[in-house]
């Protein structure tokens, strides 16, 4: 199969097979995707420019077994919270994929780090300043700032909720990630 790199845009698609993808993801990176469910075009269309994602987790790998942490609400009930699933899991459902990759923090440290925060359950408020629950990009803020407590994330004002919420395109809209790959299907 072909994967494609360089920059986001409609030009440089490509198909992916989920097998493959392991095989350019490391330790720490965050990978992106688009599903295919009823809210992935509403969380989609929260990020202010890059309208590309609806979700977004922590690559671990460890003794070859690839893992994404991530903090996912499905509707309320008893799944929605920070968890630890196969790639393949990761993967089900999705439309396209991005991964990206941290310039200058450990990234070892960035799925360490996120391991503590398996079992928390999902932030139905989108309350950045509560960390007692966290949505996804809210956990990968939560996670770097643990590593550098001076890192800045762009947010987006959400009406709706009146408050400022971590959109996904905060990945490639910040000097800290560089682009690595984007696949679709």
């Amino acid at each position: 199969m072909f994967v494609c790199f360089g920059i986001i845009n409609r030009s440089t698609l490509c198909h992916f097979d989920k097998n493959e993808i392991s095989n350019y993801l490391q330790d720490g990176d965050i990978i992106c995707r688009l599903g295919n469910k009823f809210w992935s075009p509403i969380l989609r269309d929260l990020s202010k420019n890059e309208k590309q994602f609806s979700h977004i987790g922590i690559v671990r790998i460890r003794d070859d077994t690839i893992s994404v942490i991530h903090s996912e609400g499905l509707s309320k009930d008893k799944n929605d919270f920070v968890k630890k699933v196969t790639l393949e899991c990761f993967l089900r459902g999705s439309r396209s994929i991005g991964v990206f990759r941290l310039k200058s923090i450990d990234q070892t440290k960035v799925s360490d780090i996120a391991l503590d925060f398996i079992g928390r359950p999902f932030d139905w408020q989108f309350d950045m300043i509560d960390e007692s629950s966290l949505y996804c990009t809210e956990l990968l803020y939560v996670v770097l700032k643990r590593i550098n407590p001076d890192i800045k994330l762009n947010t987006v004002w959400l009406n709706v909720l009146n408050q400022y919420v971590l959109p996904l395109d905060i990945v490639y809209q910040t000097e800290y990630f560089y682009f690595v790959g984007y696949w679709e299907r």
